[in-house]
């Protein structure tokens, strides 16, 4: 299948590969081996609860330290 990049740097995606992820609105974009690659991403709302977040972020084995240190770095790299 083929998608064209417009004037506007967008891409539309075919509906065969769209009708695999119903519900999926938002897609991570990232290269691997000069490669364009989509992630689905869903997008969890404001109402999401503490609890679920402190779950999430100990599902994925971060630290304290690890979210005070990219705290830090957003904060830092925000000015420049």
């Amino acid at each position: 299948m083929f998608a064209k990049k417009t004037s506007k740097n967008q891409l539309t995606l075919p509906k065969d590969i769209v009708k695999e992820f119903p519900g999926i609105d938002y897609f991570d974009v990232g290269i691997k081996d000069s490669k364009i690659v989509l992630s689905p991403v869903k997008i969890m709302p404001a109402s999401a609860s503490l609890s679920a977040i402190r779950d999430k972020i100990e599902q994925l084995g971060l630290t304290y330290e690890d979210v005070t240190n990219a705290v830090k770095w957003a904060r830092r790299n925000k000015t420049k």
